[in-house]
């Protein structure tokens, strides 16, 4: 992991985030939650077989249609570094329709199941920003804003932002 900026509750850095190593890591999940592509098919891929049956009892107890867009759900993290998977889905970008409070309830609601759980790291990739075409720079002013209203009010938790490449990492500073 290479840092390009921190403060002491915030860290914006570039890296895999399947070692992070802390409570918690969001995956970037579709409705299914059963894996794809991007940042879910890398942590199914990293927490082994086990992630996936997780997410269909998870199916099948309490989402059976699919988790809804900005909700959230959270399993183990089986193989991976991290404790948990804290599983949203981000919405598909379309220039037609305001979709920003659906983006900003992803990092909400996982930063209150971190809160409820007394969690201490958690990281965050870029939702929505890869095949959902969420346009960077308008995602990076919604996930600062997100972080500046809430962080402060939880106490004990460190955030960390971490983006696939350095040009990501540089878009979110340009907000922060």
């Amino acid at each position: 992991m290479k840092i390009h900026w921190q403060n002491e509750r915030l860290i914006v850095a570039e890296g895999d985030i399947t070692r992070f190593d802390g409570d918690a890591i969001v995956n970037a999940a579709n409705k299914s939650l059963l894996g794809g592509g991007g940042v879910d098919g890398a942590i199914h891929r990293a927490a082994g077989p086990e992630l996936l049956e997780a997410c269909r009892e998870l199916r099948a107890r309490e989402w059976p249609d699919g988790l809804p867009v900005g909700e959230v759900a959270i399993t183990p993290g089986f193989r991976l570094p991290a404790a948990y998977v804290i599983h949203t889905v981000g919405p598909v970008y379309a220039k037609s329709e305001d979709r920003s409070e659906l983006l900003a309830n992803c990092y909400r609601n996982s930063l209150r199941v971190a809160a409820e759980r007394h969690f201490s790291r958690l990281a965050f990739p870029a939702i929505s920003t890869g095949i959902y075409g969420y346009p960077a720079d308008a995602a990076a002013g919604i996930v600062s804003d997100v972080m500046r209203e809430l962080l402060p009010a939880l106490p004990g938790l460190e955030v960390t932002l971490m983006f696939f490449s350095a040009a990501d990492a540089e878009v979110y500073l340009r907000h922060a």
